[in-house]
């Protein structure tokens, strides 16, 4: 029996009750794109996978990117990515600025690799994921989990089958999770974060990004008793005096308390919540810099939704109110809008921390001492790489498919051996070998300078290798 969490009435750890979905039928994001594809039985898919226009939380489509403009992000990606700890440590602005404009869709399960330090946490407990897929886990968690397989983005084409590959790999993962960390067990919000990684990488390295999340950019949210949610509830509604004393004393006025709802936003990193174009982007940003992003996509949206007399009209009591909260606007969640908001807002790092303790005093006097002892939060990668530094050996990255960047150094000194080299590895012929970090959609045809060849060492400083 799934038990409620004190102080919010709310149902998520261990749960099988559903989220609350934003679309009439459950659904995620925005309209399916002209450019998606038929899928089976002709349900039209769109470009990030979803069917039978299941993405209608938003009237906007997503922004299209020319392909010339496509594929100079993509070089310069790869760029940052061969040369990952230079970048980090002597540039750190431009990725940063790079994020903020959004990752090319080709690249963006290695760069959340990369950014979250899951390639580095990987490379330093190899076989641990395979140990942990192996164990037959809990039996209290695998129910609960298995109950909520179907309930994470049905209407997305690796998620729609029961039982299909989509969900027996969100099954390994959370069961695994479960093993990884038993003093924390599997909390429903999870699943949407696992689900949203499998859409852009494999299991394994979905696993480990996962894990990066729970420990590094939210540590304690999902444990017992939520209390790490609840204190930045109360951060939340502290820095929205700030940024929107109008909502601020709205939401106060009618006893609106932060975990009402903003949890699910916080928890599920705004999964459920946002079209999916935008989601994609707040996550690009979200893994770059921290939890900072979450909380001024937070402070955005209230200030959208609640931020002047005006709007607040048809807005007279506590239940219109959270109804308000729960049906946003489809044009505060628009891509562009959204993104530039986010980026203006000022909320650094060091306001986060300041309210953190302020907010972390005030929870001693009423409920006394924290009862989950958390990890220090890590405000993005640049701070994860810094308090763990990783090797140049723990970076490599061996790409079963490689591609030179017009960038990297033109020379055609050992291409053959290091054909040959892949092919040994792989025991397949080199072009039956599978792209584990293929995208949904189709991608446009690369341009002709990018021609295959081989690398021992794909981060090397001559080398610019990856998945495309």
């Amino acid at each position: 029996m799934a038990k409620t969490e004190p102080g919010n009435g709310l149902n998520l750890r261990g749960s099988t009750e559903k989220l609350t979905d934003n679309g009439k039928d459950g659904s995620y994001g925005p309209e399916p794109e002209p450019n998606g594809s038929t899928g089976p039985g002709g349900t039209r898919v769109d470009k990030y996978g979803f069917t039978g226009g299941a993405q209608q939380t938003s009237g906007e489509s997503a922004e299209d990117i020319p392909t010339e403009v496509l594929r100079q992000r993509e070089a310069k990606w790869l760029e940052m990515l061969n040369s990952w700890d230079k970048w980090m440590a002597k540039r750190h602005k431009k990725v940063k600025e790079r994020c903020q404009k959004g990752i090319p869709p080709s690249l963006r399960g290695r760069a959340w690799l990369y950014l979250t330090g899951a390639k580095v946490k990987m490379g330093q407990n190899k076989k641990r994921f395979q140990e942990l897929d192996n164990q037959p886990g809990d039996p209290k968690w695998v129910d609960i989990i298995e109950r909520d397989l179907h309930r994470q983005f049905p209407f997305h084409e690796m998620f729609a089958a029961r039982g299909g590959h989509g969900q027996q790999d969100l099954f390994r993962i959370l069961k695994a999770y479960t093993l990884h960390r038993p003093e924390e067990g599997y909390c429903q919000a999870q699943a949407p974060i696992a689900a949203l990684l499998l859409m852009h990488m494999p299991a394994e390295d979905a696993f480990w990004v996962l894990v990066q999340i729970c420990e590094k950019y939210l540590p304690g949210y999902y444990s017992t008793g939520l209390e790490a949610i609840q204190l930045d509830g109360e951060i939340l509604h502290a820095l929205l005096r700030r940024v929107s004393p109008v909502a601020h004393r709205h939401l106060k006025k009618h006893n609106v308390e932060p975990t009402l709802y903003m949890t699910e936003w916080f928890m599920c990193a705004f999964s459920r919540t946002l079209p999916w174009a935008s989601v994609l982007r707040v996550w690009d940003m979200f893994l770059c810099e921290g939890v900072k992003i979450l909380f001024r996509v937070g402070l955005v949206l209230l200030k959208c939704i609640l931020g002047s007399q005006e709007k607040l009209k048809s807005c007279q009591g506590f239940y219109e109110t959270i109804e308000l909260l729960r049906t946003i606007k489809p044009q505060y969640m628009q891509e562009s809008f959204l993104v530039d908001e986010v980026t203006e807002l000022s909320v650094s790092e060091k306001d986060i921390e300041k309210e953190h303790q302020i907010q972390l005093r005030r929870w001693k006097e009423t409920h006394g001492d924290l009862h989950c002892k958390s990890p220090p939060r890590m405000h993005g990668a640049k701070a994860i790489m810094t308090a763990e530094p990783p090797s140049r050996q723990e970076l490599k990255h061996r790409p079963t498919i490689i591609v030179k960047s017009p960038l990297a150094p033109q020379t055609d000194e050992g291409q053959a051996d290091d054909l040959e080299e892949i092919k040994n590895e792989t025991n397949l012929p080199l072009e039956e070998v599978v792209n584990p970090y293929a995208p949904i959609f189709k991608p446009s045809p690369l341009p002709t300078q990018l021609a295959i060849r081989g690398s021992k060492e794909s981060l090397s400083s001559s080398e610019h290798d990856t998945y495309l």
